[in-house]
C-alpha cells in the first residue's frame, strides 16, 4: 500500500515517526510532505525522513489562513495525483483529509484539539477519525460529523509515541550526574489559529529566571529565535537548531510549556511540568491536570518557579499512560491495515 503522511507542523514528527518505519519495515511505500511551520522541516531532516515541502505557512492572521487554505490544497493534490497514494494519514492536518476526497482515496484524521477552527472541514471529510478517550464522541458529531466513523483510542495522544521511550528516558535520567538546575522553556504558539493569547508574556520572568538558573529556550521559530537573541537576554541558551528530544528529556529539571504538546510530552513522561498556557485548555489537558501529572499556572512567577523547586520530587513516568499508549499504537496501525483489505 502507498501510504501518504502530511506533516504539517513539529509534533507530527514524533507522532508518527516510530509508525512510519514500522509501515515501511512492512513494505508499505510511505510519502511524507511537510511545511515550512515552526521546526518542522529542520526536525524532519534530522530524523531522516525523506519529505517534499508543499506550500507555506500564512502566519496567524486570520484571513491570509483563509485565502491560503485552498491554495496549500490543490498545490497537494497537483504534486500527488501522479504518484497515486492509497491512503491519507494526518494529525490535525486541516489539508489532508480535502485532498484525499479530491484524490478519491481514503483518509485517516486525528485531532486531540476540540478548540481547532479547521478540524470541522477535516473532520467532515475524513473516512475514519481518531480521537483521545478523554475527547467525547458528541463533541465531534455535534460539527455534522458522522459518530460512526469516530474512533476513541485509549490515554492521549502523546502516549502513542511515548511508551517505547519512557523507561529509557527514565533510566538515563536516574544515571545524570549533573545536578546542576536545567529549566526549558518553550514558548507560545503565536501564530496557529487557535492561540489567543499573550505574545512573549514570559519575558519578565525570564529576565529575572535567567540569572538564577540554567534557562534553555526552545524557540518555535525564527521570529521567537530573534526576540530572544536580543542582549537583554544574553544570559540564556536559545538554540539556533532543534534539541533533540530526549536530551531535553534527560537533562530537563523542570519544563515549562506555554503550547501543548510538548508539555504534554513531559508531563507524560514523569518529568516535572508546568503548563502556562494562556488560552482555554483542552479536554486532554483537564485530564493531565486531573492525575497530577502537571500544574497549570498561567500568571507564573519567579517565585513561583522557586517554591516548585523547592518541593520538587522526582516523579515516575506514569505506567498507566505507557501501556494505553502501546494500545493505541497498534490500534492506529490496525485501522491502517484495515484499509488494504478493502
Amino acid at each position: 500500500m502507498k501510504i501518504w503522511f502530511d506533516l504539517s507542523n513539529s509534533p507530527h514528527i514524533n507522532m508518527f515517526h516510530d509508525l512510519i518505519r514500522e509501515l515501511e519495515s512492512d513494505g508499505h511505500e510511505i510519502i511524507i510532505t511537510s511545511r515550512p511551520l515552526a521546526n518542522t522541516v529542520q526536525l524532519l531532516d534530522q530524523r531522516g525522513l525523506k519529505h517534499t515541502v508543499i506550500g507555506e505557512h500564512y502566519g496567524k492572521n486570520i484571513y491570509k489562513k483563509i485565502f491560503g487554505y485552498p491554495i496549500r490544497v490543490l498545490q497537494l493534490r497537483k504534486f500527488l495525483a501522479p504518484l497515486k497514494p492509497d491512503l491519507a494519514i494526518s494529525q490535525s492536518s486541516f489539508h489532508s483529509p480535502i485532498v484525499a476526497k479530491l484524490l478519491g482515496i481514503p483518509s485517516i484524521y486525528t485531532n486531540d484539539n476540540e478548540h481547532a477552527m479547521g478540524n470541522k472541514p477535516a473532520f467532515i471529510f475524513a473516512s475514519k477519525i481518531l480521537i483521545p478517550e478523554n475527547l467525547a464522541i458528541e463533541k465531534i458529531a455535534k460539527l455534522g460529523v458522522n459518530a460512526k466513523k469516530i474512533t476513541q483510542y485509549p490515554g492521549v495522544k502523546e502516549g502513542i509515541y511515548l511508551w517505547s521511550k519512557g523507561e529509557r528516558i527514565q533510566q538515563k535520567r536516574k544515571e545524570n550526574t549533573d545536578k546542576t538546575i536545567k529549566i526549558f522553556i518553550r514558548p507560545e504558539p503565536q501564530t496557529a489559529q487557535y492561540y489567543k493569547g499573550k505574545e512573549n508574556f514570559l519575558d519578565e520572568m525570564l529576565l529575572t529566571l535567567q540569572h538564577k538558573y540554567k534557562i534553555c529556550v526552545l524557540t518555535r521559530d525564527n521570529q521567537q529565535y530573534i526576540h530572544y537573541k536580543q542582549d537583554k537576554f544574553d544570559k540564556l541558551n536559545v538554540p539556533d537548531k532543534p534539541i533533540d528530544f530526549e536530551t531535553i528529556a534527560t537533562e530537563c529539571t523542570i519544563f515549562i510549556g506555554a503550547g501543548g504538546s510538548m508539555t504534554r510530552e513531559l508531563a507524560i513522561l514523569g518529568i516535572p511540568t508546568i503548563s502556562v498556557y494562556q488560552d482555554d485548555l483542552l479536554d486532554v489537558d483537564g485530564y493531565l491536570l486531573e492525575k497530577k501529572l502537571m500544574r497549570h499556572e498561567p500568571n507564573l512567577t519567579t517565585e513561583k518557579v522557586d517554591s516548585f523547586l523547592n518541593e520538587l520530587n522526582q516523579q515516575s513516568p506514569s505506567l498507566d499512560l505507557m501501556e494505553k499508549g502501546k494500545k493505541a499504537f497498534q490500534l492506529f496501525k490496525t485501522e491502517i491495515i484495515k484499509f488494504k483489505a478493502k
